[in-house]
């Protein structure tokens, strides 16, 4: 069987404007290869109600799970819960849980659940929390969609408390070897023996170092015995490779 595939929604406007470098991805693809999951696909969109709930309606219909990061917040554009909601059409408000658990985190730092933080407890409708050890606001599962905060240590958090409730397969594994030549003179060899090995996947990422054009070929399947064979086979093809 296929290992289950994945999509993440990273929602911000200040994505989009460069002002803030994306780091959730980068994890998020790290943790699910190694829990077997495939990280298929990755859509930004702007704090925009209907574009979020495009999109969540689009990714939630194409793959087994999908990954939200940002708009969860206390502030006026945090409107991702609300989107979701919109998306699988239920009601959403403040939870009595979520309230509890925000309400307790504000007492022990001496501080007041006002209005806008306690905007941080709506929750829709049949939603499950997903726990936040870091700032107390929980996000949420609904259907096979996970709402998380956009803070990097607070999305791993996050992360962690889901991955073992999802059902993985085998772990992506990888070998590269490094060949110092430029991507036109191997690309021949390299699309026969990939024809060759549809078993596994063979990616070519060209770089230039002091001059010289070469690229990294890497190797990835969940069988290692297929990739190790693979691998020979490159390292008799280009005999320079390392």
């Amino acid at each position: 069987m296929p290992n289950p595939t994945a999509a993440m929604l990273v929602i911000g406007d200040e994505i989009l404007s460069g002002r803030t470098r994306d780091a959730n991805m980068h994890y998020l693809a790290q943790e699910l290869t190694k829990h077997g999951i495939r990280l298929s696909e990755v859509r930004i969109v702007p704090d925009n109600h209907d574009a979020i709930v495009g999109a969540v309606q689009a990714l939630s219909a194409g793959y087994d799970t999908v990954f939200t990061s940002g708009g969860i917040g206390p502030t006026h554009d945090d409107i991702t819960a609300e989107a979701v909601a919109d998306a699988f059409a239920v009601p959403i408000g403040i939870r009595d849980d979520a309230r509890a658990i925000l309400q307790a985190h504000y007492d022990r730092q001496g501080s007041t659940l006002n209005e806008a933080r306690l905007r941080m407890a709506r929750i829709p409708e049949g939603a499950s929390l997903i726990d936040n050890p870091v700032s107390a606001a929980p996000g949420f599962t609904l259907h096979n969609v996970h709402v998380m905060a956009g803070v990097p240590t607070v999305f791993q958090t996050m992360v962690a408390s889901v991955l073992p409730t999802l059902t993985g397969g085998a772990p992506m594994l990888s070998q590269s070897l490094r060949i110092a030549r430029g991507e036109g003179d191997i690309a021949g060899p390299l699309g026969k023996l990939a024809t060759a090995h549809p078993e596994v996947e063979i990616g070519s990422y060209p770089f230039i170092k002091d001059g010289v054009y070469g690229a990294n070929i890497v190797v990835r399947s969940p069988d290692g015995a297929a990739i190790d064979a693979v691998i020979h086979e490159l390292a008799a093809l280009f005999p320079e490779a390392q």
